[in-house]
C-alpha cells in the first residue's frame, strides 16, 4: 500500500490504509470514503467480502480491487462482489489514476466536467 499512499499524495485525495477486510469496513463506517481501492487478499475478511459488505452500506461508493494474483474467474468474482474496476499489480499510475477520476465523477455529479484529480492521460 506504500506506493498507492505515495502516488495518491501528488493528488488532492486523503488516504485512509486498512490491513485488513475488518478494519476496511470499519473505515467506509466511521469516514465515509469517496472511494475505496481493495486488496482482494487481505488478512481475515477476504477484500471481496468487505466489498460485499461496503456496497450494502452503499452501494454506490466506487470501490477498485487490486490483487498480486489475477487468476482464471478473478473478474467475474471481483465483479459479483460489487466492484466497479479491477487492477492487477503491479498498480500502473497512468492506469489508475484517470479510473479514479472517472469513478469519482460518476459518484459524485454524472454531470460534472471538473476534474476531481489533476490526470494526465498522454
Amino acid at each position: 500500500m506504500n506506493y498507492l499512499t505515495e502516488l495518491l499524495k501528488k493528488t488532492r485525495v486523503s488516504v485512509l490504509q486498512a490491513t485488513s477486510g475488518d478494519q476496511a469496513v470499519e473505515l467506509c463506517k466511521t469516514h465515509h470514503p469517496d472511494l475505496v481501492i481493495m486488496d482482494i487478499q487481505m488478512p481475515g475478511m477476504d477484500g471481496l467480502e468487505a466489498t460485499r459488505i461496503i456496497k450494502q452500506m452503499d452501494s454506490r461508493l466506487p470501490v477498485i480491487a487490486q490483487t498480486a494474483f489475477a487468476m482464471a474467474g478473478d473478474r467475474e468474482r471481483i465483479t459479483q462482489a460489487g466492484c466497479d474496476d479491477y487492477l492487477a499489480k503491479p498498480i500502473d499510475s497512468k492506469q489508475l489514476l484517470p479510473r479514479i477520476n472517472d469513478l469519482l465523477k460518476i459518484y459524485h455529479d454524472k454531470t460534472s466536467s471538473v476534474p476531481f484529480m489533476d490526470v494526465n492521460r498522454n
